[in-house]
């Protein structure tokens, strides 16, 4: 197993796991602060990915593309959140996964009506197409995978800003830490329930939209990633930002890593035809196994936000 394949996997579990961080922090506040699962989330993501596709297409520009597919959600999320998802907070957690299921299907219809139902293909910028050299690993590395990395750690610094320097902020901390006290000491608690969902909804578009270069755009694409961000969030500890980032990256860097790495590695062995199979078992269940034992150890995840 060379060096740098090791390295450039690193590379792509952080970039997946950045992506994945845009997609945990808006889910992981909703389900902390409002106590609601949202299996729709992914939905959200797949809309991020067409609208930045259609607007993209309309305008010629990929970053026009990208804000106005993020903004196109937002509105869409905020929308959504006052029409229904509102009514179902008192509801118990059972209804609260069979209505927003039934979001997916209607989601899913709703995507094959307007855009087909064949893929789109969402192209990668003129100008981040092709690898590059990076001399400090002495790797070549594609350009666009290295600019998600910075747009995701950008995000990441600007929410956590958002979160900690903001009166927003500050309403979401309380509303994490204690969602009764907040509104007794005067926090609106529905609007700030309809920022944190608009919030969410733009920064899971945002994922979609930088991701369609490298993944299809297509119909159900949404639950394909959306059992990862809910191991991020149980993982992170439910509410938690910081929780969120960690969690993501190591979620990312493991998945990916294991993928690729262990079957590489089990290859190198000549342990033969059952050392694949082990190989390929291991490294589908690897990330499933690192959140037993992080559960085991902190039932509320890495970094709660209740403590």
């Amino acid at each position: 197993m060379s060096v740098s394949l090791v390295l450039a996997q690193s590379l792509n579990g952080i970039q997946l796991g950045l992506m994945l961080f845009l997609l945990a922090s808006g889910l992981t506040l909703v389900f902390g602060i409002m106590d609601m699962i949202n299996l729709a989330h992914g939905s959200l993501y797949m809309f991020g990915a067409y609208f930045t596709a259609s607007a993209t297409a309309s305008s010629g520009s990929f970053f026009v593309g990208v804000v106005a597919g993020a903004i196109g959600v937002a509105i869409l999320g905020g929308l959504l959140e006052i029409t229904v998802l509102r009514r179902l907070y008192e509801r118990d957690h059972l209804s609260q996964v069979l209505a927003t299921f039934g979001l997916i299907l209607i989601s899913n219809e709703v995507v094959r009506y307007i855009w087909g139902p064949s893929a789109i293909l969402l192209n990668t910028p003129e100008v981040f197409r092709g690898p590059i050299d990076i001399p400090i690993l002495g790797i070549r590395y594609p350009m666009y995978r290295l600019v998600l990395i910075a747009v995701g750690m950008l995000m990441a610094v600007l929410l956590f800003f958002i979160v900690n320097r903001t009166r927003v902020g500050m309403w979401v901390r309380a509303g994490a830490s204690n969602r009764e006290m907040a509104a007794v000491m005067g926090v609106r608690i529905n609007l700030l329930f309809t920022l944190i969902f608009a919030l969410g909804a733009a920064l899971s578009a945002l994922a979609g939209g930088l991701t369609g270069p490298i993944l299809a755009v297509e119909i159900g694409m949404g639950e394909n990633i959306l059992i990862l961000t809910f191991l991020v969030i149980v993982i992170g500890g439910i509410g938690s930002i910081k929780g969120a980032l960690v969690a993501s990256i190591m979620v990312g860097v493991i998945d990916t890593g294991g993928r690729v790495l262990i079957p590489v590695l089990v290859r190198d062995l000549e342990l033969g035809d059952l050392g694949t199979n082990i190989g390929g078992a291991v490294s589908s269940i690897l990330i499933y196994l690192v959140m037993v034992v992080v559960l085991a150890l902190r039932p509320e995840g890495l970094f709660p936000a209740r403590s």
